[in-house]
């Protein structure tokens, strides 16, 4: 068996980073489509219904279409990171290039049209709350893993 290199320890753990991360928003997926009442988007309910409710309880017919918009939105997210997983786990780990400028422009985009959105709606709380915090969970590794596929270690 040949000895592993800190070279290749490095770009490992930051492979593993990208794929972890990218699981633990398949978990925010999962609680967005079927438990977006609970505990765990508390906080970011309270937030939605002060913004655009100015409220603190919405009325059911409301309350039905915030569930199913979130239901739908927690499944793209699901989906979304699967994907990143499958790359992650597979093309990146193989350091194959497309897998980088896959997963970096697919979180570049959503983040920029996710955040604009949300800022031009007055939903600063998604920003703060989601998008900043997977973006860096997310962007971390493909910044540390970036030489390995376009500089020294390529």
């Amino acid at each position: 068996m040949v000895p592993q290199t800190t070279v290749d320890r490095k770009f490992n753990f930051w492979q593993k980073w990208l794929t972890y991360a990218n699981v633990i928003a398949i978990f925010v997926g999962i609680v967005s489509a079927f438990a977006n009442e609970s505990i765990i988007l508390s906080a970011y309910n309270d937030s939605m219904r002060d913004v655009f409710f100015q409220s603190n309880a919405l009325d059911p017919a409301t309350l039905q279409l915030k569930n199913w918009l979130f239901g739908i939105i927690g499944a793209t997210i699901v989906g979304f990171h699967i994907l990143a997983v499958m790359i992650s786990e597979n093309a990146f780990k193989n350091r194959e290039r497309w897998a980088y400028y896959a997963i970096s422009f697919g979180l570049s985009s959503w983040f920029a049209i996710d955040s604009t959105i949300s800022f031009l709606y007055g939903a600063i709380f998604n920003i703060l709350m989601i998008n900043i915090v997977a973006f860096a969970g997310i962007a971390l590794p493909l910044v540390m893993t970036h030489k390995y596929f376009f500089g020294e270690h390529k």
